[in-house]
C-alpha cells in the first residue's frame, strides 16, 4: 500500500516537483531478553496472559531498579518506556504492602491515559495498590481517600505544586514513596525545567524530613545529553538505558516543499490539505499535525467540504482535535481513532505525546514543529511494530524548514538535540526558596540541595529575602515571615508561575469574561492598544492596555488585518564571564542589560504593510545573560568596497549585521531546543562597550535560562549551519527562507544578502581555519 502511494505521488507531477527528499527508514527487529524474568506471580501471569515479552531495554530498566540505581530511559517513540518504568514499580508495591510511588506527567491526558492502564493491571491482578489521579480536576470529596489510601498518584508539576504546601495531609504517602516517575521529562527545558528543577528539590526536601529518599526514574524521548540532564532534573546521578529493543516497521520519510518550484500562491496549508486528502481516500488512516489551534479546525473543515460532492461517506470519518474540548469529546475521538471508526484526524501538538490511540499509516507534520524531539514524536505516531508507514513533513517558507529540505542530511543524520535546564536564574530560585521556606523552614546545610555551582548566589537571595520580610531567621533556620499571606492564610506557591519566569502575568478580558494571561513581553508585543488579538481562531481588537492593574480590554471584530509591533534594542553593562577566539574574531558570553522599547507597529493586509503607527509604551529593561562578537575591520571594509554605491554605509552595514543577527536566531534552536521567542538580539553599527559593529544574542528572560550558554558552546554548528542555509537559498536579495524573519520585530526595510553572506562566509572560514589547526 506505502509503496503504491510513492508510485502515484512520483508519477503525477504536482507531487513530483515539490517532494525534495524521501528517506527509507529501515523496519528493526525486536530483541527480546535472554534473561530469566522472576516476578510475583500476578504480574508474571498478566504478562503471559496479554503475551507479553521483555524487550532488552525493558529487561535493563528492572534489573537496575532494582538494584537501587535512579534511571533514565531515553529510547525511542513507541519502544514501551511505560512498560519499562511501570514493571519495577509495581513489581515493589506488590511486595510491599505500604510502598507508595508518585507519576508525574506534563499534562492532564496523559495522566488520564496512564490511570486507565495502570487500575486495569491494579484490578487484573488484584494487587490492592489503588492508583488514582490527583489534579485539579479531582472532587473535593474524593481527596481524602487517595490521600489516605492510594499507593500509587498520578498527577502535573502543577498540582504537585499546590501539594507541597500541604504535605502535612500527605505524611502517609511521603513517609513510604520508594518512587518518582518522570516520564516525557524532555518536556522540562528552558524556564518550564528551570521550574520544574527546583520543584523536585522542594519534593525531596519533603521526602527527606519524613525519612524517604525515593529513587527517581526518568522517561524522555532520545536527547544529545540525558545524563547531564537528568542531574540537572533532579540533582541525582542516574543510569542512562538508550538501547532500544523494540520492533519497528519500514518508514518512508517525505521532505515536501510547497516552495521549490515557481507559482503563483505557494501555501503550506493548501499543500498540507491536499495530501492530507489523498492519502485519506487512498484508506490511509491519517493524522495531521497543525501548527495552530485554528489550522486543525480549518484543515478538518475544508477536507469534509471537498469530501461532501464525491465521497461523503467519508465525511463522517474525519475530525479534529485539539485543547480546549471536553474530555469526553477527546475520549470519543482517542476510542474511534483506535477502533478504525476515523479514516482521518487534524490536530494540535495535544496528540504528540504517548496518548494511546493506536498505530495509523501515515502522518503529516505541517511545518517543522521546532525541535527535532517533537517531529519524531509525531512521526512516531505512524507505522508502529511491523507496519509500514509514511510521514511526509511540509516546509513552510522560513529559514529553519527551508533548510532542511536543502539539507536532508543534517535532518536525518543529526543526533539529538541539547536540552537546557539552568539553575543559576535567581529570580526562579527566589521564587521556589519562598515556597520551600513556607513548606518547611530552610536550614543553612539544604542550600547545596538547591544546585548552584556558587552557593554564594542562594545566599544572597535568602539576605533579599530576609531583608525584605519574607523570611526570618529564628533557632538557626529561615522561617517564612510574609504578614500580608500569612494573614489571608495563603501560601506563597500561587504567586510563583511554573511556566514563566515572571510573577505577575497580564490577563485579557472581552468584556468581563476573561481570556487568556500572558507575560509582559508578550503583552507589549502582541496586545497594545489597537493591536489585533487571534484567541482560539477568533480576531480580537485591543481596545485598552491597564499597565498599572496589568489587564488588556478587547473586543471581538472581524477584522481583514493583523497588526505587528516594532522594537527598538538597546544592551549596556557588558559583564564578561567567558570568551574564546575565531581566527579574528572574539566571541565572548555574560551578563548584560537589555532595554526594549516597543515604539511603533505595522498594520498589515494581505501580506503588505498599509501604515505604521507610533506606541507609546514603557521600555522594558531586565538583566540577562547572552553572547556577543564583533565584526573584524577588514569585513566591514570588504562590505563598504563591494556593496556601498550611492546608499549610506551605515544602512547597508546595519543591514548586514541584522540579517545575521537573524539567521543565528532562526537556526539556534534546532541546536539549544528552544523557541525563537526564547532569545533576543541586536545588533550594533559600533557600541561604545565593544568598541566595533556587534552582534548581539541573548536569553529574552530575566536572569537567563542557559540557552545562550549553550549555543556559546555551539557556536561553530550555528554558524555553519547559518552560512549554508544563506548560501543556498535561491532567492536574490533576501527573503523569509534566509534572512528574513517573522520573529524579529525590528524595522528590517535594509536587510542585506549579499552583505550578510560576506560576514557568515568569514565567520565560517575562520572555524574551518581553527579547526585546520587542531
Amino acid at each position: 500500500m506505502v509503496e503504491d502511494i510513492l508510485d502515484y505521488f512520483q508519477n503525477k507531477k504536482w507531487f513530483r516537483d515539490r517532494i525534495e527528499h524521501i528517506e527509507q527508514i529501515p523496519a528493526r527487529r525486536a530483541r527480546y531478553t535472554q534473561e530469566k524474568v522472576e516476578l510475583p506471580a500476578p504480574l508474571h501471569d498478566y504478562l503471559e496472559k496479554q503475551d507479553i515479552k521483555l524487550y532488552t531495554h525493558q529487561y535493563k530498566t528492572l534489573d537496575e531498579v532494582r538494584k537501587g540505581n535512579n534511571v533514565i530511559i531515553t529510547t525511542p517513540t513507541a519502544s514501551g518506556k511505560t512498560l519499562s518504568f511501570s514493571l519495577p514499580v509495581i513489581e515493589d508495591l506488590t511486595n510491599n504492602k505500604n510502598d507508595t510511588a508518585l507519576y508525574i506527567y506534563p499534562t492532564k491526558a496523559l495522566a488520564n491515559d496512564q490511570l486507565k492502564s495502570l487500575l486495569n493491571i491494579d484490578k487484573e491482578c488484584e494487587l490492592g495498590i489503588y492508583p488514582e489521579k490527583y489534579d485539579g480536576d479531582t472532587p473535593k470529596s474524593k481527596r481524602p481517600e487517595i490521600k489516605g489510601k492510594s499507593r500509587l498518584v498520578i498527577t502535573n508539576p502543577y498540582e504537585l505544586h499546590l501539594i507541597l504546601p500541604w504535605h502535612e495531609q500527605w505524611q502517609r504517602f511521603f513517609e513510604n514513596i520508594k518512587y518518582v516517575i518522570i516520564d516525557e521529562a524532555h518536556q522540562y527545558r528552558g524556564v518550564f525545567g528551570s521550574n520544574m528543577a527546583f520543584l523536585i528539590r522542594r519534593l525531596k526536601r519533603i521526602c527527606k524530613y519524613y525519612g524517604s529518599e525515593p529513587q527517581f526514574i526518568i522517561s524522555t524521548a532520545t536527547l544529545a545529553n540525558p545524563e547531564e540532564f537528568g542531574e540537572k532534573l533532579t540533582g541525582l546521578k542516574s543510569k542512562i538505558i538508550t538501547e532500544n529493543g523494540s520492533p519497528s516497521g519500514k518508514k518512508y520519510f517525505i521532505l515536501f516543499n510547497p516552495y521549490a518550484i515557481e507559482s503563483k500562491n505557494p501555501s503550506t496549508h493548501s499543500d498540507t490539505l491536499e495530501l492530507f486528502n489523498t492519502f485519506v481516500q487512498n484508506n490511509f488512516q491519517t493524522i495531521c499535525f497543525e501548527i495552530s489551534r485554528k489550522m486543525a479546525e480549518v484543515t478538518a473543515l475544508n477536507s469534509k467540504k471537498q469530501f461532501e460532492k464525491n465521497n461523503p461517506e467519508l465525511c463522517d470519518k474525519i475530525t479534529a482535535y485539539r485543547a480546549g474540548y471536553t474530555v469526553d469529546e477527546r475520549k470519543k475521538i482517542e476510542d474511534d481513532l483506535k477502533d478504525g471508526k476515523l479514516q482521518g484526524i487534524v490536530t494540535t501538538n495535544a496528540l504528540e505525546l504517548g496518548i494511546n490511540i493506536g498505530s495509523l499509516d501515515s502522518v503529516i507534520i505541517s511545518g517543522y514543529p521546532g525541535t527535532l524531539i517533537s517531529t519524531w514524536q509525531q512521526a512516531g505516531r505512524a507505522g508502529r511494530k511491523n507496519q509500514q508507514a509514511i510521514i511526509t513533513m511540509v516546509a513552510f517558507q522560513n529559514p529553519l524548514d527551508q533548510y532542511f529540505m536543502k539539507h536532508p542530511e543534517v535532518f536525518f543524520n543529526k543526533t539529538h538535540e541539547h536540552a537546557i535546564i539552568d539553575l543559576n536564574n535567581q529570580q526562579i530560585l527566589k521564587g521556589h526558596l519562598k515556597c520551600a521556606a513556607y513548606e518547611i523552614p530552610l536550614k543553612l546545610h539544604e542550600i547545596e540541595s538547591f544546585g548552584f555551582d556558587d552557593e554564594g548566589i542562594v545566599i544572597d537571595e535568602i539576605d533579599e529575602l530576609e531583608n525584605d520580610g519574607i523570611i526570618k531567621y529564628k533557632n538557626g533556620q529561615w522561617h517564612f515571615n510574609d504578614i500580608e499571606l500569612l494573614k489571608k492564610d495563603k501560601s506563597p506557591n500561587f504567586e510563583v508561575n511554573l511556566s514563566d519566569a515572571i510573577l505577575e502575568p497580564y490577563k485579557v478580558f472581552n468584556g468581563n469574561h476573561f481570556l487568556e494571561e500572558m507575560n509582559e513581553k508578550q503583552a507589549f508585543r502582541e496586545a497594545h492598544e489597537n493591536a489585533v488579538l487571534i484567541h482560539n481562531g477568533e480576531t480580537y481588537l485591543v481596545r485598552e492596555m491597564d499597565i498599572k492593574e496589568k489587564r488588556i480590554y478587547v473586543k471581538k471584530q472581524k477584522l481583514n488585518y493583523y497588526t505587528q509591533a516594532l522594537k527598538e534594542v538597546d544592551v549596556k553593562n557588558l559583564k564578561k564571564e567567558k570568551e574564546k577566539s575565531i581566527g579574528d574574531i572574539k566571541l565572548c558570553y555574560g551578563k548584560l542589560s537589555v532595554t526594549e522599547k516597543y515604539d511603533k507597529y505595522n498594520i498589515v493586509k494581505f501580506s503588505k504593510i498599509t501604515t505604521t503607527k507610533k506606541l507609546n509604551l514603557p521600555p522594558l529593561e531586565f538583566k540577562t545573560k547572552g553572547l556577543w562578537f564583533t565584526i573584524p575591520y577588514n569585513v566591514t571594509k570588504t562590505i563598504e568596497e563591494t556593496l556601498v554605491s550611492d546608499a549610506k554605509f551605515k544602512n547597508v552595514l546595519k543591514g548586514c549585521l541584522q540579517g545575521v543577527e537573524n539567521v543565528l536566531i532562526s537556526v539556534a534552536p534546532f541546536h539549544v531546543m528552544c523557541d525563537t521567542y526564547d532569545l533576543g538580539g541586536v545588533s550594533k553599527n559600533f557600541h561604545e562597550d565593544t568598541l566595533n559593529a556587534t552582534i548581539f544574542i541573548y536569553d529574552g528572560f530575566e536572569g537567563g535560562i542557559g540557552l545562550t550558554n549553550k549555543a556559546y558552546k555551539l557556536f561553530e554548528s550555528i554558524i555553519k549551519m547559518g552560512y549554508e542555509l544563506v548560501r543556498d537559498c535561491d532567492c536574490e536579495s533576501g527573503c523569509p527562507a534566509c534572512i528574513y524573519s517573522s520573529q524579529n520585530q525590528t524595522d528590517d526595510k535594509h536587510l542585506n544578502k549579499k552583505g550578510t553572506l560576506i560576514i557568515l562566509k568569514e565567520l565560517y572560514e575562520s572555524i574551518s581555519k581553527e579547526k585546520n589547526k587542531d
